[in-house]
């Protein structure tokens, strides 16, 4: 049984044929809502996107053997026109800014939800080119983009001797 559907009350031009199957009292279209759901679901991630690529550990300079303890990541791409999911896990990992770096543990927890939004934002290793910072320095510390927290060293002023005359 065939149906012709106008949208001549919608002010669009032209016609369009919608063909619908009766079945007892149910209707069913011909796109079928299971395909539809798929479509925006997370079963739509390709299996490939969370295998690690060979040449990902040259590219970055990690070494397999002995990983990084904290990542630095930093949201690269705006989540407007993102799935909902994508926007949680954004807002959850504190990324609510573009090219704001946040620091988080290299963990199985954190790192599968970076997988799921790794197009949207740039993982790097914290680098400690002056050493892990002692309590005192770290009010004089800041992270650059680059992921290297930096230590700013503080000059102590000299103690002046009497001169004696």
């Amino acid at each position: 049984m065939a149906a012709v559907a106008g949208r001549a009350g919608l002010g669009l031009a032209g016609t369009v044929k919608v063909r619908i199957w009766v079945l007892g009292k149910r209707m069913e279209g011909m796109v079928s809502p299971v395909w539809v759901r798929c479509l925006f679901t997370r079963s739509n991630i390709p299996d490939s996107v969370f295998q690690p690529r060979p040449g990902d550990h040259e590219k970055y300079g990690g070494n397999p053997e002995e990983p990084h303890k904290i990542h630095v990541i930093t949201r690269i791409k705006s989540v407007i026109g993102r799935p909902y999911w994508e926007k949680k896990i954004i807002r959850d990992l504190g990324l609510d800014k573009a090219h704001q770096p946040r620091l988080h543990k290299n963990i199985p927890s954190v790192n599968s939800r970076l997988k799921v939004v790794k197009h949207l934002i740039r993982i790097q290793p914290l680098k400690l080119p002056h050493g892990l910072p002692t309590e005192e320095e770290m009010s004089s510390t800041f992270l650059t983009t680059r992921g290297e927290l930096i230590i700013k060293k503080r000059l102590k002023p000299v103690e002046q001797k009497e001169i004696k005359a």
